[in-house]
């Protein structure tokens, strides 16, 4: 396979690989050369990557990660079980959009991460404490984009169906479903994001373990590298989710790869 081929092939990770790497050469080179850093105060991205070498070789940030992992489980897999099928039943039945979607729309604008003490409080500072932040944070890109997907779907398709004596069950299954996939998986791209943020405020105000404690413990005490490098971690956490979507895009819905713009 020639050069160009390789690069026209793999040019998404090839370019944002490019970009990120870019990023800490800059950050290095500005800390280092141009603006003298204060290590109490700021980090540089040498000192992060040698604090990551030393957290992930250690085993306690593993468990920091696994704790927090299976609250995000619990909390995401609520959302997607309950918010999808919400999303296509507001977005199919027009009483039931009118009378869910201000009450729903109040709470998606509202900021949830502040109810996070008053969850503490009634479910505790354990699993399901966080469980229900994540799901409270997530739920609503799913409920939303589900709703959306259902509004585009072409009316043209249901009435086929409909004239070959299809039921409600087959207009579901044959032409919402497949409509609104692509819709469900930038909701899922959205809710990943929002979990995150759910763990890291949960773990926050009440916590002996977890990826968030560890980031309120490093940070502190002041060892911003270890903190950087933990937060690193959750960003490379959410940058596998995002790209896992996006070939189970391409698996599901074949159909969008000749729809993204070159």
């Amino acid at each position: 396979m020639a050069l160009k081929d390789i690069c026209r092939e793999y040019r998404r990770p090839i370019l944002g690989g490019v970009s990120v790497i870019g990023f800490f050469l800059l950050w290095e080179w500005v800390s280092t050369y141009v603006v003298t850093v204060d290590p109490f105060f700021f980090t540089q991205p040498s000192k992060i990557a040698a604090a990551a070498k030393e957290l992930f070789s250690g085993s306690q940030l593993w468990k920091d990660l696994a704790v927090s992992g299976k609250a995000f489980l619990w909390g995401f897999s609520f959302a997607v079980i309950l918010g999808i099928p919400l999303g296509i039943f507001m977005g199919w039945r027009r009483r039931v959009e009118y009378t869910l979607d201000p009450f729903l729309t109040a709470l998606y604008a509202s900021p949830l991460v502040a109810l996070a003490p008053l969850l503490i409080i009634i479910f505790g500072v354990g699993l399901t404490g966080k469980a229900v932040l994540i799901f409270l944070l997530s739920v609503f890109p799913f409920i939303f984009n589900s709703f959306a997907g259902v509004k585009s779907t072409d009316r043209l398709l249901v009435n086929v169906v409909r004239s070959f004596g299809g039921r409600e069950k087959d207009i579901y299954c044959k032409v919402i479903l497949p409509s609104i996939l692509p819709y469900i998986i930038a909701g899922a791209r959205i809710a990943i994001g929002r979990g995150i943020v759910g763990i890291i405020v949960g773990e926050f105000y009440a916590a002996s373990e977890g990826i968030g404690f560890a980031i309120s413990r490093f940070g502190d005490t002041y060892r911003l590298p270890e903190m950087f490098a933990t937060i690193l971690l959750l960003m490379i956490v959410a940058v596998i989710f995002t790209e896992g979507l996006r070939k189970l895009e391409a698996m599901l819905a074949p159909w969008r790869i000749g729809q993204e713009t070159q």
